[in-house]
């Protein structure tokens, strides 16, 4: 089978956006406790643009924190899915390495799982652009800690099955920023932050199968592979629920105020 392409796995969320709305992780408030750290001023009351918002997973969250958020999303299937759920917070169809806004408009760029869709040579100097005098760019991923041992056996499995998922070859702080900014504009500052959440065996399934990974190889495969996964996972969790533990990789720069 042909690997698929990069076009390939960012299209592919576009069918499956109501599973990915339904079963994806969120993130935790240390999450954007940090992000205001790092940035040096708070989220509150702040213009805040948040790029590849899917089905807007963070983007409900930064409101929540007080922003002034706008979303901007590139698939037709995500941007419906968000518009049902948060008819309340403005979109509009765009992505990072052409962003449909103007200069100096944002104190906040934010890209939630997002960031390594784009082309960083395009999107950085568009952040850089986009972003007001003293804003921040703040980049995060919820990725799988290894260290963890049915976490690194099913990672294992999946890499056996599909081969491994190029997000998992990302984790670490020096490697997300060389991949962040290969031209090294931007100095960006890395932080882990570890949170989880107990769910039922199939909500764990169904977000794993929610990746790239799955969605591009089919659903006959994607099937099989979940249907022999839902047995071990039971075998090992005998009631039914599952921890997922996460570290949220994040990554800030700034720009001259």
């Amino acid at each position: 089978m042909t690997a698929p392409s990069r076009s390939d796995r960012a299209g592919s969320f576009n069918d499956a956006a109501a599973q990915y709305a339904a079963n994806r992780p969120s993130y935790p408030p240390a999450l954007f406790d940090t992000v205001e750290e790092l940035a040096g001023h708070p989220l509150t009351g702040a213009r805040v643009i948040d790029v590849g918002a899917g089905t807007g997973i963070a983007t409900a969250l930064l409101q929540r924190r007080g922003a002034e958020v706008l979303a901007v999303e590139p698939g037709e299937g995500k941007a419906a899915q968000f518009r049902s759920a948060h008819p309340d917070i403005p979109i509009v169809r765009g992505n990072g390495n052409a962003l449909p806004l103007a200069t100096a408009c944002a104190d906040f760029l934010t890209y939630a799982q997002a960031w390594h869709w784009t082309d960083p040579t395009r999107s950085v100097p568009e952040a850089l652009r986009v972003l007001r005098p003293g804003g921040a760019l703040a980049l995060w991923w919820n990725t799988t800690p290894l260290d963890i041992p049915w976490h690194a056996e099913q990672a294992r499995r999946i890499a056996c099955r599909f081969g491994r998922h190029p997000a998992v070859d990302q984790n670490g702080s020096g490697v997300r920023a060389a991949l962040a900014d290969p031209t090294g504009n931007l100095d960006f500052t890395h932080r882990k932050v570890r949170w989880s959440r107990r769910v039922p065996v199939d909500t764990h399934l169904a977000n794993i199968g929610s990746h790239s990974i799955f969605l591009v190889h089919g659903t006959e495969a994607s099937t099989a592979f979940l249907t022999e996964e839902k047995q071990l996972l039971l075998d090992a969790f005998p009631d039914g629920i599952i921890e997922e533990t996460y570290d949220v990789e994040l990554l800030v720069a700034t720009t001259p105020s």
